[in-house]
């Protein structure tokens, strides 16, 4: 929990204790549902938490937003944005169901109100449309827009960036953004620039504006 508190000061009462609920409910699932990595759990603020909140820096939601989570697992990024965006709503979408369990009991242990959690795929979303789409290492970025770009609305809800996709991917991107066929407008930040710390090396935010 210290190095969320590191980056960030300026969270109410109630966010802190949110984050600070995570450590504990996610182990006892973790026993329960291999939700996150054995190795990993250990590092669960750094690796996961604040992992996620990379693309909270880049691409502050506005008040009112609709992001939807693809391949949400056990709920990364998409629970620790929603504690950072009370205002903001989230829909975490994973095929496998026990994952959906795990996101659904965690949200309502710590109080989420501004989380849908369902099971299903991403292209079999009809009839709605929302403004941002997250995700963490789920597909290549070429399928990812493929899936989501009919589902993202046009306009701005973010100070910072037009409505699109927004993610997090490891790794040497180039033949991925290549693959997409919009290399000139794909733009990608190092994590590792805003947590500057040993396990983001070569961690990348990728974002692809809503295109027409």
């Amino acid at each position: 929990m210290d190095i969320i508190l590191k980056y960030f000061a300026d969270f109410t009462e109630e966010q802190i204790e949110q984050f600070r609920r995570l450590e504990a409910l996610y182990r006892e699932w973790n026993e329960k549902i291999n939700v996150i990595s054995r190795k990993d759990i250990d590092a669960l603020y750094e690796r996961h938490v604040l992992h996620s909140l990379a693309l909270a820096v880049l691409c502050p939601f506005d008040d009112g937003a609709e992001v939807i989570d693809i391949g949400t697992g056990g709920g990364f990024p998409g629970i620790p944005l929603a504690i950072f965006f009370p205002n903001v709503n989230f829909l975490l979408m994973d095929g496998i169901g026990k994952k959906i369990k795990v996101v659904n009991e965690v949200a309502e242990a710590i109080g989420l109100k501004n989380v849908t959690a369902i099971q299903g795929r991403v292209e079999e979303l009809k009839g709605r449309t929302l403004d941002f789409a997250v995700s963490r290492a789920v597909a290549p970025l070429k399928d990812l827009w493929t899936w989501i770009n009919p589902i993202i609305r046009r306009g701005q809800k973010s100070d910072e960036l037009p409505n699109g996709l927004i993610c997090l991917k490891g790794g040497d991107l180039s033949n991925e953004i290549n693959d997409t066929g919009l290399k000139r407008i794909v733009q990608a930040w190092k994590v590792h620039d805003i947590f500057p710390e040993p396990s983001f090396e070569e961690k990348f935010v990728v974002y692809i504006p809503k295109l027409v």
